[in-house]
């Protein structure tokens, strides 16, 4: 009999309230007939509820009396706001009272609290956010986007591993390529980081390393997996989502200027709602935290009800995976004079 995963939510975090937090977590619970427990200010999350239809569901409510804003300082906010929703999100984790847990709040402080509470991976030494980018080929998953911006290169070592186990794993690529972004091909091209990460990825046993990629390859699907700094990541996820955003608000703005083209629009609508949905973030919904001793998802801070809806989907698949034994397991193959590399 398969074990039906728990999945704590952080409430209260998000651009948009837990309105838009908890009915996400409601449709998630019955579309993938899993327990919810949402942690947030028990009026909130109750005013919440009233206004759903739960029925069906298996939804409950742990009351909190403190929360972490998008601006406190991660760590801090974690140390003295224990009672927040987020801490005692990732806490329920800890304590085996969920396989997962998701939030859409302050991502420095989800990454500090699931540091401080459930640790590191054996072998791991900075964990790393990753995400799937629509490409070309279906999704890209590149990492890091944020987490440690200044890497040393058996970091980025360690993301390879940790993002090829999760793309063959949770996203059923048999064999993951993995790319290293760099602004050139060769590989002598890129900044003394990334010419010293491409030398070890290749003397790296099971990897499928491909070499170098630039920032095209990511939207075209070069390979499977994209590995970068935490800082270059993140710019780089926030240009792709604004040119997403602009590409389909200018199509759409171009289809609607003429009668002629609204009536072409009006026949071709099935098919730009498609392509819309395939370059929406909320389709993605949230990116894993890979690297701490448990499953933590963080999503977009402007989540709707969809993305945190795909975020606790994204939550239970890794869960299910066990992704964190894993990657311990393939981490603990890589030589010590790889992981131990320095500039």
């Amino acid at each position: 009999m398969t074990h039906t995963p728990t999945i704590a939510v952080d409430a209260m975090g998000g651009d948009h309230g837990p309105s838009v937090v908890v009915s996400g977590a409601v449709s998630a619970a019955r579309r993938f007939g899993v327990p919810i427990i949402l942690f947030g200010d028990q009026g909130a999350v109750d005013a919440a509820l009233q206004s759903i239809d739960t029925t069906g569901v298996n939804v409950t409510v742990v009351g909190t009396t403190e929360t972490i804003d998008m601006g406190d300082q991660p760590a801090q906010a974690v140390r003295r706001k224990p009672d927040s929703s987020l801490v005692r999100a990732i806490r329920a984790v800890k304590d085996g009272e969920a396989a997962a847990m998701v939030s859409a709040g302050n991502s420095g402080a989800v990454m500090a609290g699931a540091l401080m509470s459930l640790g590191r991976i054996k072998g791991i030494d900075r964990p790393a956010i990753a995400a799937n980018i629509p490409s070309k080929t279906g999704m890209t998953l590149v990492l890091d986007l944020g987490a440690v911006t200044d890497p040393k290169p058996a970091h980025m070592v360690q993301f390879a591993i940790m993002g090829q186990t999760y793309a063959r794993y949770v996203m059923n690529v048999p064999n993951p390529t993995v790319g290293l972004l760099s602004n050139g091909e060769e590989p002598s091209k890129g900044n003394q980081l990334t010419v010293a990460v491409h030398a070890l990825l290749r003397e790296t046993p099971n990897i499928s390393f491909y070499g170098n990629v630039e920032g095209k390859d990511i939207a075209l699907g070069t390979t499977d997996v994209v590995v970068t700094d935490g800082f270059t990541g993140n710019v780089a996820l926030k240009v792709a989502e604004g040119t997403a955003s602009y590409f389909v608000d200018s199509l759409r703005e171009e289809l609607t200027r003429t009668l002629i083209r609204k009536l072409a629009a009006a026949v071709l609508r099935p098919a730009f709602r498609a392509m819309a949905r395939r370059m929406d973030y909320a389709e993605v919904g949230g990116a894993p935290l890979l690297g701490v001793d448990g499953t933590a998802i963080v999503s977009h801070g402007r989540s709707n009800e969809r993305a945190i809806e795909n975020a606790i989907g994204v939550a239970i698949k890794s869960s299910e995976q066990n992704l964190a034994s894993r990657i311990a397991e393939h981490i603990a193959q890589v030589p010590e004079e790889v992981a131990s590399a320095t500039v």
